[in-house]
């Protein structure tokens, strides 16, 4: 599995970390019992700080989508729900895209009530 972040966004890189392995999940890369690559691995492979990878790899585990062990891999669970993993990747993705847009939060949350309302119709 390959996770990738963009050192120019304005997400924080831990959140890219999770996001990237939640995209992996969400279209079948990855299933529940697979291993995730070493944090130290993903950090050296990245060129950013293995604490910025462990942040990463905690937002997940707190989200349910993987299991941490001390000095053992980390490991997507039975429990990972696929249609909430595609809508937070599709929010993650909407929320980048505001952002580096220069949209507020407002705007933004107005934007997707709207298109909400127009899918409705």
């Amino acid at each position: 599995m390959l996770i990738t972040v963009d050192p120019s966004s304005a997400q924080p890189l831990a959140g890219q970390v999770a996001g990237s392995v939640r995209n992996a999940v969400a279209s079948g890369q990855v299933a529940p019992g697979d291993k995730l690559p070493s944090a130290r691995n993903v950090a050296a492979s990245l060129g950013i700080n293995l604490h910025t990878v462990l942040r990463g790899y905690q937002q997940l585990r707190d989200e349910g989508l993987v299991e941490l062990r001390r000095g053992r891999a980390a490991v997507i669970t039975s429990t990972a729900d696929a249609f909430r993993l595609r809508l937070a990747a599709a929010a993650e993705e909407y929320a980048n895209a505001a952002l580096q847009a220069g949209a507020s939060d407002e705007d933004a949350v107005a934007a997707v009530r709207h298109a909400l309302l127009s899918a409705r119709e």
